[in-house]
């Protein structure tokens, strides 16, 4: 599924999934810099980012794994 991903100013990533018109905070990471591992949301899902990160500029999309438990 397509994410997009936005830092805020204090530093905080968020996440927006359009398909199901859901904006949550990203509270933990497998990796500091987010790639190439799972991110949890605060409303519980937990998501496979891809390996290599796009530009290093905000927003940005892209292509996440849902994965279950």
């Amino acid at each position: 599924m397509k994410i997009m991903l936005r830092k805020s100013r204090e530093g905080v990533v968020s996440a927006y999934i359009a398909k199901k018109d859901l904006e949550t905070e990203v509270v933990a990471s497998e990796h500091d810099a987010l790639w190439g591992g799972w991110i949890s949301l605060a409303n519980g899902w937990r998501l496979e980012l891809p390996a290599t990160p796009p530009k290093d500029t905000w927003p940005m999309t892209v292509e996440a794994k849902r994965l279950e438990g």
